[in-house]
């Protein structure tokens, strides 16, 4: 799907990696990844989560070799409430791209956009100079304190965000430019360019190609192999929809964010406070799975299974 559209940039979940490392065609990666956890030693777990970080930064290698920009490596959903862990396993990845001739230039360490993971990601930006990629981010106030932060980008939601009003509300569908999670962002988009922030808003999680183009003119977006090619198939001229000339004009207020005044406007937002703990259930979840699978090849030949 690279190799075809050729994208600037790319991500990977472990819901994804998930699906990749169960293909025919990447098995090669995953007996790598598995040599490589045996090889580090240590306890059962320690080489399933050796062999696990191998497998993102495979995968992240391989996909660097096919586009010019930079790669998303997530760090593992399940220490999306712990600052400290997620600082160390951001670092440890960082160093396997290193290994593997890899600058962290060409990385983005992706984390959940909970408070500690905020945290954590202005710990990497601002004293090891690795670039954080803020995912899982569904509400205002996490936008607000993660360009506070001063991360590199932040990918607000906006597919989810509409799933979570369709199963919620009275509507059954909305016009792209009345779609709640384009709404989201445009406000974020808007907030940013208004305030002078850095940080990149990069939209995510589409369900249509009429939210992709409400959206025109955001600074990144990361759109699925699918809605690509619905995309390339259209001739309609696109015309942007967001600008920092308007953003400017817009009237909104800055507001500061400590931990308190966060989770409170964070907990005010309910489709937030339920999207962002649905979604770092599912991908610990997968990534359990993949551990799962890795298990079994690394220790199921031993056992005499």
């Amino acid at each position: 799907a690279i190799d075809e559209y050729k994208p600037l940039d790319a991500t990977t979940n472990p819901s994804l990696i998930l699906a990749a490392a169960q293909m025919p065609a990447y098995q090669e990666l995953v007996d790598d990844a598995v040599a490589y956890g045996k090889k580090l030693g240590g306890s059962e777990e320690e080489q399933i989560k050796n062999a696990c970080d191998k497998l993102f930064v495979l995968f992240g290698a391989e996909i660097l070799k096919r586009i010019p920009g930079r790669v998303s490596t997530e760090v593992d959903a399940r220490l999306s409430f712990d600052k400290e862990g997620m600082i160390q396993r951001a670092r440890r990845l960082i160093d396997l791209y290193k290994e593997a001739g890899i600058g962290k230039d060409r990385i983005l360490i992706k984390l959940s956009s909970t408070w500690e993971g905020i945290q954590a990601g202005k710990v990497l930006e601002a004293e090891h100079g690795i670039h954080c990629n803020m995912t899982l981010l569904f509400s205002f106030a996490q936008a607000v304190a993660c360009a506070e932060a001063g991360v590199t980008l932040i990918s607000p939601f906006v597919g989810r965000i509409l799933d979570w009003y369709l199963a919620n509300g009275d509507k059954k569908s909305y016009e792209p430019a009345e779609d709640p999670g384009v709404k989201s962002v445009t406000k974020i988009y808007n907030y940013y360019k208004k305030f002078g922030y850095k940080t990149i808003v990069m939209g995510a999680s589409f369900r249509n190609t009429g939210e992709i183009k409400a959206l025109a003119g955001c600074d990144y977006l990361t759109i699925s192999p699918k809605l690509l090619a619905e995309l390339s198939k259209e001739y309609s001229k696109l015309t942007p929809t967001l600008s920092v000339k308007e953003a400017q004009a817009c009237d909104l207020e800055k507001i500061h964010l400590d931990e308190k005044s966060f989770r409170w406007h964070h907990n005010e937002d309910q489709m937030a406070v339920e999207k962002l703990s649905d979604g770092i259930r599912k991908f610990a979840a997968d990534a359990i799975k993949l551990e799962r699978m890795l298990k079994e090849r690394m220790f199921s030949a031993e056992n005499g299974k």
